[in-house]
């Protein structure tokens, strides 16, 4: 199964960030996990959240260019070396990682990683292989 990532994309200037999460907070949309990356003249946000049809609808109506991504959630043990295990899991299957980056969970025993593989078919058969469960969006939100 995958989740659907919303990437916005941003005007690299002072205030541009907190203007984004203030209007997502203030339509009181959980924030599950994000990313950010950059260059000199604009950035790319990159965010979970618990609504993504109404930060859709929200960011559109300022005026935001965004894209929608499917991507994988995969759960792992929050111990050393756990990510190490997934990764090479999809190396051996010569399935490329393009970005990842974790979430934050009221799970105290796991961890959530964002992952946007090359194919998400064949990474979700291989994962699944080695017993390695992709997590929904409802156990991302709510921690298992």
């Amino acid at each position: 199964m995958t989740i659907e990532q919303i990437s916005v994309f941003l005007e690299n200037k002072p205030g541009r960030l907190a203007e984004i999460t203030k209007l997502i907070g203030d339509a009181g949309v959980d924030l599950r996990a994000m990313s950010l990356a950059d260059t000199a003249d604009f950035g790319v946000l990159r965010l979970m959240v618990d609504d993504p049809e109404k930060v859709r609808e929200l960011l559109l109506g300022v005026g935001c260019a965004i894209s929608v991504t499917q991507v994988l959630a995969v759960r792992i043990a929050d111990k050393p070396g756990s990510l190490a295990g997934v990764l090479a899991v999809l190396a051996d299957a010569a399935i490329s990682v393009e970005y990842a980056y974790a979430s934050i969970t009221r799970d105290k025993e796991n961890a959530y990683v964002i992952l946007r593989v090359n194919d998400n078919d064949r990474a979700l058969e291989t994962l699944s292989a080695h017993g390695i469960k992709a997590a929904s969006a409802k156990e991302l939100f709510n921690g298992g």
